[in-house]
């Protein structure tokens, strides 16, 4: 079910959203090579005890997921892109890591994702990195009231495909509010003027993932969660939740 948002309620989800960022932005300052990723998870959970909040990932299980995912922030590294377990790995020099995390402050949800490169960078993944971005504000500035889900779409795909990238739609944008994934669904390719109206008080989030030479994903045995792609080559992240206003879109999920 698809709900809409009173202007005083996208207000209450402010605090969430820029929890979200700031515990993002944190992260991102601290993570140096040779840092752990059960190490990041445990800092994100004194991060969310610290200030209140709820994981919203501790206790998710969906039917994509191997039983409930038991942390509190998605870790993907290299060819990893979505749902990154955390486990014993310690970053190496020129890793790309993309942090996914969403979490419930005073009863209502924001999610959000950044990737960046440990140490010292390559240049193609700087290049995909700022592809995800760039494909994120596009998708963001087709977010206005009167348009369609479609158009979001569009504008993403149209970012990556000057790229040259391939852009797989079975994970992507969602529905946020009382709970982390709802309705509508939000893919990184569409057609523009199609799909659910951008009504205002619409909250979703956008977020355009790409691998640098595939759209095929495998699911990692080692944990049954963490999503990679099919030949090896790295990915890339990027979201934030936004809302749909009278305006135009406000990004919730910024410090």
């Amino acid at each position: 079910m698809i709900e809409l948002r009173t202007p005083a309620e996208i207000e209450q989800m402010r605090p969430a959203g820029r929890f979200v960022a700031e515990t993002l932005q944190t992260l991102k300052n601290e993570v140096t090579v040779g840092m752990n990723l059960l190490h990041i998870d445990k800092r994100a959970h004194e991060l969310i005890r610290r200030a209140g909040a709820e994981s919203c990932y501790l206790d998710y299980a969906p039917s994509f997921g191997s039983g409930p995912f038991g942390h509190v922030i998605c870790t993907s590294v290299n060819e990893s892109v979505l749902h990154g377990m955390p486990y014993d790995y310690a970053l190496k020099d020129g890793d790309l890591l993309t942090l996914d995390f969403a979490v419930s402050l005073n009863g209502w949800v924001a999610d959000s994702a950044i990737s960046f490169v440990v140490g010292t960078p390559r240049e193609e993944d700087l290049k995909l990195i700022d592809t995800t971005e760039r494909a994120l504000a596009a998708g963001i500035a087709a977010a206005q009231p009167g348009n369609k889900v479609g158009d979001i779409s569009a504008a993403i795909a149209k970012v990556a495909r000057a790229e040259g990238l391939k852009i797989n739609t079975d994970f992507g944008g969602h529905g946020v509010g009382r709970t982390m994934h709802g309705d509508p669904h939000v893919p990184n390719a569409g057609r523009a003027g199609r799909g659910f109206p951008l009504k205002p008080g619409l909250v979703i989030a956008i977020e355009p993932w790409f691998l640098q030479t595939t759209d095929e994903l495998i699911t990692e045995q080692r944990d049954g969660w963490t999503l990679s792609s099919a030949d090896g080559s790295r990915g890339a992240h990027s979201e934030h939740t936004i809302a749909i206003t009278e305006d135009g879109p406000v990004i919730l999920s910024q410090a």
